[in-house]
């Protein structure tokens, strides 16, 4: 079983030190996690959180967590070609801070992956997008996705949506790593 300080150990020792300066306005991740086991998955999971904690820690600003969190993810995780939110605005979503392709700008709650998870507010994991009935393809090389509500108190704010080349890229333990760093996300930021 790998630990969350042998993943730390492990970083430090490849110079993938993870640090947070509030003086310097520095924030450094690991170049990527590691997702190769279980463990070093749940692990790397548990980091994901921490360092998404240390990078909002005193800034509440929606924009600017969301667009920082994108980036985050998008650095970090492997296998990614999409990692962002779409803010839900009455009944659709309106693509938000993102890493990756042009998006589509309007989803409806009634159609694709988005639209799913904002209508349910549960996790839509689609091992393969092309297989999913009203899957929306923003882009074509999309072939797995992730999607989590993100919900304050009993408000629908936004989705976050992952994207991977790579049919069924995503797992439980990437549903449940995820849901756990959106938390910590929905807690630190003020949404407007």
């Amino acid at each position: 079983m790998v630990s969350l300080a042998a993943v730390r150990r492990r970083q430090v020792d490849d110079n993938r030190r993870t640090a947070f300066s509030p003086d310097a306005m520095s924030f450094e991740v690991a170049d990527t996690l590691d997702m190769s086991t279980p463990a070093a998955k749940r692990a790397s999971y548990e980091l994901l959180a921490a360092q998404a904690r240390s990078l909002i820690e005193g800034e509440r600003d929606m924009v600017a967590n969301l667009a920082q969190f994108s980036a985050l993810v998008w650095q970090s995780v492997p296998e990614l070609n999409w990692a962002g939110f779409y803010l839900a605005r009455g009944e659709q979503l309106v693509v938000g801070p993102f890493q990756g392709k042009v998006a589509c700008v309007r989803i409806p709650f009634s159609k694709g992956v988005c639209g799913a998870c904002a209508r349910s507010r549960e996790i839509q994991l689609v091992e393969d997008v092309h297989a999913f009935p009203g899957h929306i393809a923003c882009d074509s090389a999309s072939n797995s996705e992730l999607v989590l509500p993100v919900v304050v108190g009993d408000r629908l704010v936004a989705v976050f949506d992952l994207d991977s080349p790579r049919t069924a890229r995503f797992d439980a333990e990437d549903a449940r790593g995820f849901a756990a760093a959106v938390q910590v996300l929905a807690a630190g930021t003020d949404w407007a």
